[in-house]
């Protein structure tokens, strides 16, 4: 019989794909209803305690600093782990976290949570999108890991409502709002007990028996008998061999792997730079030009709805024109857009301009979390998505800092030059990165060296 990690890839899209993909989108749509949050609570501190521009910046970067540490921590735990596990632990930290917060009387207190609530946030993102990629039939694997990541629309969506009609609704509207981001603290339960583990993962680690109970209860979903599965052919490469392979962060700057590692470490960085850079601000941005607070919301609301095309256009080019020119077609895209908003003066300009922002941007972060997971073996594709999304959080610190200084110095048409630049550098990036579409997930050093 074919082994668990060829099954997987023969399986058509069934039911239990759905529920896994589902289980984890609400999961990815809480963080990003959390960090969306973040940004409409600081321009509500800003107005309340005053808060300098200085201060709201250290707030946003010390999460991002949890980001980054939790986005290394969390993908070698989960190679050590396993997938689920983790997912759940991390949605636990951060939704106790962002509950707790809503306590808070000072600066002081909030920066210490926001620490906690980056360090779930960030293991959790890498975690989830390498689960999901590890399910997925190879033809349409880059396709569900971009309708994964495109939960991040509708959480970020959810920020903005809740910024809308709760933070701007009251003294106390933020307080109810981080009472509100708990709620992924109750949704660890059902992940850790809903879930399955990846069955890629436990034969890595000699599971068998525990890898093929999960797969048939897949076949089943699909209509397929075990005879019909056991005559699938399967692919070359298998997962025996895959999990042969060293582990660790060493083996990230192998000779096989070093030239991919530092291809997305690069694309990682600019990204987060230039996203946290925009958009955590763009709500006090919109304020700054003379815009009230409720109105600010809701622009910014305006702007967040255009990602959901993005995405949805992003996972039908991944599986046509691949991973590599979709994400570098998305970058580009990205890059004209923040000029063009940068210069904006009109209001119909500020709300053109910044959908067409959001719709490459978001777009082109479906790409990347696609492209990702496969860049690695199995042995090492937590530590891989992990650590490449650990240096970009470090751009992600840097950022918020950098534009309310930036902002004071040349205004947002300096602010979003930069950003269009770094949106460049990240195009150019993905010239050497690997394109799986359609081939098996599994690969071995010995693969990627022949590459």
């Amino acid at each position: 019989m074919a082994n668990p990690s060829a099954r997987l890839d023969a399986l058509t899209f069934n039911r239990q794909h759905t529920r896994l993909l589902t289980g984890s989108g609400i999961g990815w749509a809480l963080d990003a209803m959390d960090v969306g949050l973040i940004s409409f609570i600081i321009a509500a501190l800003t107005a309340q305690w005053g808060i300098t521009g200085a201060e709201a910046g250290l707030i946003t970067s010390v999460g991002f600093v949890g980001m980054a540490i939790g986005a290394s921590l969390g993908g070698l735990l989960a190679d050590k782990l396993g997938r689920r596990q983790v997912f759940a632990l991390t949605l636990l930290v951060y939704g106790i976290a962002t509950g707790a917060s809503a306590l808070v009387g000072g600066v002081g207190a909030l920066l210490v949570l926001r620490f906690f609530v980056g360090l779930g946030l960030g293991s959790e993102l890498p975690v989830a999108s390498t689960y999901v990629s590890e399910f997925a039939p190879s033809r349409i694997r880059g396709r569900l890991v971009v309708v994964l990541e495109a939960f991040w629309a509708v959480g970020w969506t959810l920020a903005a409502l809740i910024g809308t009609f709760v933070v701007g609704a009251s003294d106390d509207g933020w307080r109810w709002a981080f009472l509100l981001g708990a709620v992924p603290a109750v949704y660890a339960l059902i992940v850790r007990w809903g879930l399955p583990e990846s069955p890629r993962w436990l034969e890595s680690k000699g599971r068998f028996a525990e890898a093929d109970a999960i797969v048939r209860r897949f076949e089943e979903a699909s209509a397929l008998s075990a005879r019909e599965t056991a005559a699938t052919p399967a692919p070359a490469r298998t997962e025996s061999a895959a999990a042969a392979g060293p582990s660790g962060v060493a083996a990230l700057w192998s000779p096989a792997l070093r030239t991919r590692t530092a291809a997305i470490w690069l694309v990682w960085f600019c990204v987060n730079f230039a996203y946290y850079g925009a958009f955590i601000w763009i709500p006090s941005i919109l304020v700054a030009q003379g815009y009230d607070l409720v109105r600010s919301f809701g622009f910014t609301l305006l702007i967040t709805l255009a990602q959901l095309p993005g995405y949805a256009v992003a996972a039908w080019l991944i599986e046509v024109w691949g991973r590599r020119v979709t994400l570098a077609t998305f970058l580009v895209g990205s890059a004209v857009s923040a000029v063009l908003f940068g210069t904006a003066g009109e209001l119909w300009q500020v709300l053109l301009f910044g959908s067409l922002l959001s719709f490459f941007n978001l777009g082109a972060w479906g790409a990347l979390y696609a492209v990702t997971p496969e860049l690695y073996p199995t042995s090492v594709r937590g530590t891989g998505a992990g650590w490449a999304a650990g240096a970009g959080r470090i751009a992600s610190i840097i950022a918020p800092l950098f534009t309310p200084w930036a902002l004071g110095v040349g205004g947002a048409g300096l602010v979003f030059t930069v950003f269009s630049v770094f949106f460049a550098v990240a195009a150019i990036g993905t010239i050497p990165l690997v394109d799986k579409r359609g081939e098996v997930l599994e690969e071995t050093l010995v693969d990627a060296m022949a590459r």
